[in-house]
């Protein structure tokens, strides 16, 4: 098991923590990170997107003209794909674009994503990320304090929805965002510079996640 310090909100170190090496130190399988990336990308469009075929846009139902005698294609309504302001033929209609991964690729996946922030030294963790009145600068202070600092600098913050104060504190923040330990999952990973994480929070991933 690997050690990684344990800092508090002020930055200061106050001890360390053994990471299980079957979570934070695995072989990263990029293409699994790939995989699920796409998988959870797909489960969330809405997929709400629509056209209306020839029998919802509105129109007569009158023959535009008669069958025979004009010189003309024969036509039987203005509301042929063919026509201005007609109905689609194959546009699309509402659809659901999820589909399933099996759960052992995306516990390693998981793994393979944790254990890649482990490697680029990117996981911090803390004893305890408790604002005392749910305030998004204190949040903002504390991410300056253990080293996420920048103007686009973003942190994946992981702790129990129990801690009320931290939830509310972070709805405000354009880059950074709380995840509860059960909802850690491999696009926010990657989507954040910095995985901060709480030893509580840690010790539920590894339970989850440990083979």
């Amino acid at each position: 098991m690997s050690e990684q310090p344990i800092v508090n909100i002020d930055g200061k170190k106050i001890g360390s923590i053994a990471l299980n090496e079957s979570v934070f130190d695995t072989d990263i399988h990029e293409h699994l990170l790939w995989e699920i990336v796409k998988w959870q990308r797909a489960c969330k469009r809405s997929g709400n997107h629509s056209t209306k075929r020839r029998s919802e846009v509105s129109g007569s139902t009158r023959k535009p003209y008669k069958q025979k005698g004009t010189g003309r294609a024969r036509h039987g309504s203005h509301r042929s794909p063919i026509w201005v302001g007609g109905g689609s033929v194959f546009g699309p209609k509402p659809r659901n674009y999820a589909y399933s991964v099996p759960r052992k690729v995306r516990r390693e996946a998981l793994r393979s994503v944790l254990s890649v922030r482990a490697k680029e030294t990117k996981i911090i963790v803390m004893d305890a990320f408790l604002p005392s009145d749910g305030k998004t600068k204190q949040v903002v202070q504390g991410l300056s304090n253990i080293g996420v600092t920048g103007k686009k600098l973003s942190a994946l913050i992981v702790d129990s929805a129990e801690n009320k104060h931290l939830i509310r504190a972070t709805y405000n923040l354009k880059f950074s965002k709380w995840i509860a330990p059960e909802g850690i999952n491999v696009y926010d990973v990657l989507d954040h510079d910095y995985l901060v994480m709480t030893q509580a929070a840690i010790k539920e991933v590894e339970k989850a996640l440990m083979r």
